[in-house]
């Protein structure tokens, strides 16, 4: 082994923010096409919301365990392999007819983001540091923010113009282009001892539990709460916390290490990554009221969110800046703040037309601003908190609560929509499954303010400084 620099950081960061946006873009566009997909595939709405979960929940499970692989056998192999799965997730879906490859296309795509995610953060780690490092996953979270908030525009546009499954073919081709851009990328490894022992226990306990949840949050109504197949389910998912957190404890080779939770700052940003994350089911309750309530077409609802793709965009690096100077803390509260009043007033449900498009667009840029402030500050808070040997794991985990923070909060916003809507109008029912997510931001809040010390993340912009990375030559 020796050791090697690579100069080309320019043409990393650009593959990596394509790799990113297969998922934030074009997976998550699924949430702003569901009268399209359901009118052209024929599937019930409740097999089409399964789908859409299914990928931010395989993402979740799985995203721990591909950060750890990362650290072991490579992050360049992990992000490699994410890419591949990402072509052929997306392949599924637009070759779908019916309902079992478009579950098969979502759960790759789920895989594909577990392995892609982590990976790439640990890169970023690997090659950069100190205001280096925080540039460049500013770029990381252009391309996930941001991409969340070009999704809902791109994919009504796409859809409408040129048919939903085009949204997955330009994933395809922005896939493939991430992976010409890293191809000369010299491989990342942790420094290692003894032999690598798979937590497989681990996993199965943590899947188990993740199913039973997903499966009470997005079945429930239809299976009845008080039914006993509910009832056994939220058991499950109560035992299988409590006997995960307790094995996993007792293990060296733990597929959560927990000890990684005894830093306020990682474990602040990462809580509040979460409930941030789960904001997004705003999107699918906003999107399809406007659809269903107001007559909107995909297309125009999508118009609506255009503030926010500017804003998060835009407020990415001025994130990046403040907490040069501030500190992560402040701008990570402030960002929280906005983006919980940018989510309330799209709750105003009650009001006239035209009124309501007004106070949506104003919202959606509230939104985007709050989470654009948020972003950086939060990732680099989590990265520069975990220890280099670990840092794929961390950012796994880190990650597993974006990813599952989403699936949550769409489940959960999604249910409630439809559970009221079977007793309310669709106007209640609406404004009821955005307070939903109003709580997740006042929460996220309430972490940010209790854990992560105001003095995190301060620094000096340096020059342009790449860290040193073991590689291997054959």
């Amino acid at each position: 082994m020796e050791a090697s620099t690579y100069q080309g950081t320019n043409k990393l960061i650009i593959g990596i923010v394509f790799g990113v946006i297969t998922f934030w873009l074009f997976a998550q566009a699924m949430v702003n096409i569901v009268p399209a997909v359901q009118a052209d595939l024929g599937v019930d709405l409740g097999v089409l919301n399964i789908a859409i979960s299914l990928t931010s929940l395989f993402s979740g499970m799985f995203i721990v365990v591909a950060g750890g692989m990362a650290d072991r056998i490579g992050r360049k192999k992990l992000t490699y392999a994410g890419l591949i799965l990402s072509v052929i997730g997306s392949l599924a879906l637009v070759l779908a007819q019916g309902a079992v490859l478009l579950i098969v296309g979502r759960v790759l795509q789920g895989l594909s983001a577990a392995c892609i995610m982590p990976a790439t953060i640990a890169l970023m780690k690997a090659y950069f540091e100190g205001a280096e490092r925080q540039r460049a996953l500013s770029y990381w979270s252009i391309g996930s923010w941001g991409g969340s908030g070009i999704t809902s525009f791109a994919g009504g546009a796409i859809a409408t113009y040129m048919g939903w499954k085009w949204i997955f073919i330009f994933s395809i081709i922005f896939a493939l282009l991430a992976m010409w851009l890293i191809r000369d990328v010299p491989e990342s490894k942790a420094e290692t001892t003894g032999k690598f022992k798979f937590d497989f226990g681990g996993l199965a306990i943590f899947i188990v539990t993740m199913l039973a949840i997903n499966i009470v949050i997005t079945q429930g109504a239809t299976l009845g709460w008080t039914s006993l197949i509910t009832l056994v389910l939220a058991a499950v998912a109560i035992v299988g916390i409590i006997v995960f957190i307790r094995y996993e404890g007792k293990r060296s080779n733990a597929l959560i290490d927990f000890k990684l939770f005894k830093s306020k700052p990682y474990t602040g940003a990462t809580i509040s990554n979460f409930l941030l994350n789960a904001v997004a089911g705003t999107l699918i309750v906003a999107n399809t009221y406007v659809q269903v309530g107001r007559g909107f077409t995909a297309f125009q609802s999508g118009m609506l969110s255009i503030g926010y793709l500017v804003t998060v965009l835009a407020m990415i690096r001025v994130g990046e800046k403040v907490m040069q100077r501030t500190g992560a803390k402040k701008p990570m509260i402030w960002g929280t703040i906005v983006t919980l009043i940018g989510v309330s007033v799209m709750g105003l449900t009650f009001l006239p037309d035209l009124l309501y498009t007004i106070i949506v667009f104003v919202g959606f840029v509230l939104f985007g601003l709050g989470l654009g402030m948020y972003a950086t500050p939060s990732t680099d808070t989590a990265v520069s908190a975990a220890p280099d040997n670990k840092v794929g794991e961390a950012s796994g985990i880190y990650k597993m609560a974006s990813s599952l923070g989403n699936a949550f909060g769409i489940a959960i916003s999604a249910t409630v929509y439809s559970t009221v809507a079977t007793v309310s109008s669709v106007h209640i029912s609406a404004m009821v499954g955005i307070i939903t997510n109003v709580i997740f931001a006042a929460l996220a809040l309430i972490s940010i303010l209790f854990l992560v010390p105001g003095n995190v993340g301060k620094t000096s912009p340096s020059p342009n400084k790449n860290k040193r990375v073991v590689i291997g030559h054959s």
